[in-house]
């Protein structure tokens, strides 16, 4: 890994911490100002206002306990770079108080802020199978 990759990759495990904490400090740390937040049920935050409140709803229905397994980072150019990651764990519901395995593939687009790398982007999406 160069040392562009190695800052992206501790991005990402700076943001797993984040996330297993309920952290919405640590994670707005971590985007862009302009960033997006694309987020499998429920409506996308654009900017960060906005990427705070997608956030805070997450964090107050769910708590995460995953970990991040880094499959890929590209850089495309000296500001620009994509992640590609799979994570697995457990989420709990807050309403239910169930918990049930967590498993997603998640693709990170990165931009180069100041001299350092930003989450730009974020999409993920399940791979547990569908339940009836």
């Amino acid at each position: 890994m160069n040392a562009d990759e190695r800052a992206i990759n501790d991005v990402l495990s700076q943001y797993e911490a984040a996330l297993n904490a309920s952290d919405a400090n640590a994670v707005m740390r971590l985007y862009a100002g302009d960033g997006v937040f694309l987020p499998q049920h429920f409506q996308p935050g654009v900017g960060a206002a906005e990427i705070r409140r997608t956030y805070d709803s997450v964090f107050s229905a769910i708590q995460l306990s995953v970990t991040f397994e880094v499959q890929e980072i590209l850089q495309l150019s000296p500001f620009w770079a994509i992640a590609r990651t799979r994570s697995n764990g457990t989420v709990k519901v807050h309403a239910t108080g169930e918990s049930k395995e967590e498993a997603n593939q998640e693709l990170f687009l990165f931009q180069k802020v100041e001299g350092t790398w930003k989450i730009a982007r974020y999409a993920f999406s399940t791979t547990n199978p569908a339940t009836a």
